[in-house]
C-alpha cells in the first residue's frame, strides 16, 4: 500500500512542476520510480528501463490535457508539429530500441549529464544564440529525430529540447512552450510503444508490467498528475517562476549527485 501512495505522491508533483514551470514530469518521475522500484527490490538490471518507460506513459496522458489547453489559447504551431512528428516518432522509436541494448549504469550516466544540463540551462538562463528561419522537411525531421532519440533515452516529454530549437527558428515563445506540449504526445506514444515491445518477454520483470511499462506505478502516476498539472499552471501566473526555477535547478543538481554517488555504492 505504501508504494502506491508513492506513485500518486510523485505523480502530484509531476504534475505540479511541468505546469508551474513548463519542465517534464519525466525529470521527477524517473529518479523517483527508480528509487521506488529499487525499494521494491525489482531486478536491478531493469529498474531504470522500467522507470523510463513507465514515465514516458504516464507523460501521454498529460500532454493531451496540456496540449487542449494550449491549442484553446491558439498557441500550437500546426504546421511545426506536422512537420517535426515523422522525425520525433522515428528517433523515438529508435531511442527505446537503443535503451534496451544499452546497460542500467550507462542509462542511469546519460541521465545524470541530462540533469546537469537541464539544471545549468534552468540557473543562468541559457538560450540558443543567434537565430534562423525554421528548417524545411528535412531540418525538421532531423530535428525531430535527435529530439525523439534523447527524450526516449530520459523518460522526458522533450520540452527541454523542442522549446530552444523553436525558438531559435523565431518561433515565439508561448507558441515554442505550447508547440512542445503537443510534441509531448508523438514522443509518449511512440515512446511508450518502444519500451513495451522491446521490453516484451524479458525475463524477471515483476508483475503487471507490460514490457518495460509498469502499470501500478502508471496509473497512480497518470491519476494524480491529470489532476495536479492544471494547479500548477494556475499557480504560474501568481508566484515567481524565474525564481522558483533556479530553486528547482538547484534541486535537479541533488537528485543528480544522489543518482550519480549511487551507483559506487
Amino acid at each position: 500500500m505504501e508504494f502506491w501512495l508513492l506513485y500518486l505522491l510523485t505523480g502530484a508533483v509531476a504534475g505540479v512542476l511541468a505546469g508551474l514551470l513548463g519542465v517534464g514530469g519525466g525529470l521527477v518521475i524517473v529518479p523517483a520510480l527508480t528509487a521506488i522500484f529499487t525499494a521494491q527490490h525489482f531486478p536491478p538490471e531493469t529498474i531504470l528501463h522500467l522507470a523510463l518507460g513507465t514515465s514516458l506513459a504516464s507523460i501521454l496522458f498529460t500532454a493531451i490535457s496540456s496540449a487542449r489547453k494550449h491549442h484553446a489559447h491558439g498557441a500550437v504551431n500546426w504546421v511545426v508539429l506536422r512537420g517535426i512528428t515523422p522525425g520525433i516518432v522515428t528517433g523515438t522509436l529508435l531511442g527505446a530500441s537503443l535503451a534496451t541494448l544499452l546497460s542500467s549504469g550507462f542509462l542511469k550516466g546519460f541521465f545524470v549529464v541530462f540533469i546537469y544540463y537541464v539544471a545549468v540551462q534552468m540557473l543562468f538562463d541559457l538560450r540558443p544564440g543567434g537565430a534562423r528561419p525554421l528548417p524545411g522537411k528535412a531540418g525538421l525531421f532531423l530535428a525531430g529525430g535527435v529530439i525523439g532519440v534523447v527524450s526516449s533515452l530520459v523518460g522526458i516529454g522533450g520540452g527541454t529540447l523542442s522549446v530552444p530549437f523553436m525558438t531559435w527558428c523565431r518561433i515565439r515563445m508561448i507558441d515554442a512552450i505550447g508547440t512542445s506540449s503537443a510534441i509531448g504526445f508523438p514522443i509518449a506514444a511512440a515512446g511508450a510503444i518502444g519500451y513495451i515491445a522491446n521490453g516484451w518477454g524479458t525475463p524477471g520483470l515483476p508483475v503487471y508490467s507490460l514490457g518495460f511499462v509498469y502499470l501500478p506505478a502508471l496509473a497512480g502516476l497518470v491519476l494524480t498528475s491529470v489532476l495536479t498539472a492544471p494547479l500548477g499552471a494556475k499557480a504560474a501566473h501568481r508566484l515567481p517562476v524565474q525564481r522558483l526555477k533556479k530553486l528547482f535547478a538547484l534541486f535537479l543538481v541533488l537528485i543528480g549527485t544522489r543518482m550519480l554517488l549511487s551507483s559506487f555504492q
